[in-house]
């Protein structure tokens, strides 16, 4: 995405003294929207994984993502990419969907909990501001540095109120921390190369390359097994049309509206919410500890998009 913004703030969520209208209200739903999709793909995840590998569940995921959004395209009659922006959305596909969700998919398969399978994308935050200072040139004020670290208590919180011990579980955190170097390096890579790309052809194209490789990797080591279940059914639809497509699509458009830390910001809120949904819908335990990190989350972002 090529021009980046010259500061880290926030458009989409930074309202005018007096909202009206639409505008107004898109400004406040897209932020929010994004949120509440990108969490529920680890609740999703972790209901589909007792009956199928993570490479093996990554495929059906993103091949089916891949092939909606290539009717979509067709349909449509999108404008597919030219020349270089082939390349540069197969390295973003590789990134953002293949290596962040190959680690976060084989750290719920280790046994981490929702909630702190998110750190992976709560500390995305405080890598992508760093990232974007010597990639995209982006500046970061005194408010938005104090509220990363805000931030960052808020998720510490959220991990310290279920800690994983053992090999298994340095293991889980250590694909946690591959899954966030994905985001991270394909989050940029996305700002600084494919902004003009539509997003119905190059979501389709980034897909369709991740799928290409997790299927390999199902082949070999799982060989394609699965069990099927009502469960795996509506988990994997949940997981392809909601998350990969709908989250994905949102991320990409702020991406475009403002500054890759400026929606770097928002995924702070992510392990709270990720800890939320864990809480009704897997019945894993919320503790007050975790409720704390994720007000200090959110109101560390509230404070670094205010005017």
């Amino acid at each position: 995405m090529p021009h980046s913004s010259p500061t880290l703030a926030l458009p989409s969520v930074r309202l005018p003294a007096r909202p009206r209208g639409l505008a107004a209200w898109a400004g406040l739903s897209l932020p929010l929207l994004f949120i509440l999709l990108w969490s529920s793909g680890y609740v999703a995840g972790k209901l589909a994984l007792p009956f199928a590998g993570p490479y093996t569940l990554l495929s059906l995921r993103f091949g089916l993502a891949a092939l909606f959004l290539l009717g979509l395209s067709v349909l449509s009659k999108a404008p597919w990419p030219r020349g270089r922006a082939w390349l540069h959305l197969a390295v973003v596909g590789l990134l953002v969907q293949g290596l962040h969700f190959i680690g976060v998919y084989q750290a719920l398969r280790l046994g981490l909990p929702a909630g702190v399978a998110a750190l992976a994308i709560g500390l995305m935050p405080l890598a992508t501001a760093f990232a974007a200072r010597l990639w995209l040139g982006e500046r970061l004020g005194p408010r938005q540095g104090l509220a990363l670290l805000g931030g960052l208590g808020g998720v510490l919180l959220v991990v310290a109120a279920k800690p994983m011990a053992g090999a298994a579980g340095w293991a889980a955190y250590g694909a946690a921390l591959l899954g966030l170097l994905g985001l991270v390096l394909g989050s940029l890579y996305q700002k600084q190369f494919c902004a003009n790309t539509d997003l119905r052809s190059g979501s389709c194209v980034q897909l369709a390359v991740a799928a290409l490789l997790v299927a390999g990797l199902a082949g070999a080591q799982e060989g394609f097994a699965m069990r099927w279940h009502w469960q795996l059914g509506v988990a994997t639809l949940w997981l392809a049309l909601v998350n990969s497509i709908g989250a994905f699509s949102l991320m990409f458009v702020m991406l475009r509206r403002g500054s890759a830390g400026a929606v770097a910001r928002l995924f702070f809120l992510i392990p709270g919410v990720s800890a939320l949904l864990g809480w009704l819908l897997l019945g894993e335990h919320l503790s007050g500890l975790a409720l704390m990190g994720f007000a200090l989350s959110g109101l560390s972002v509230a404070w670094a998009a205010r005017r």
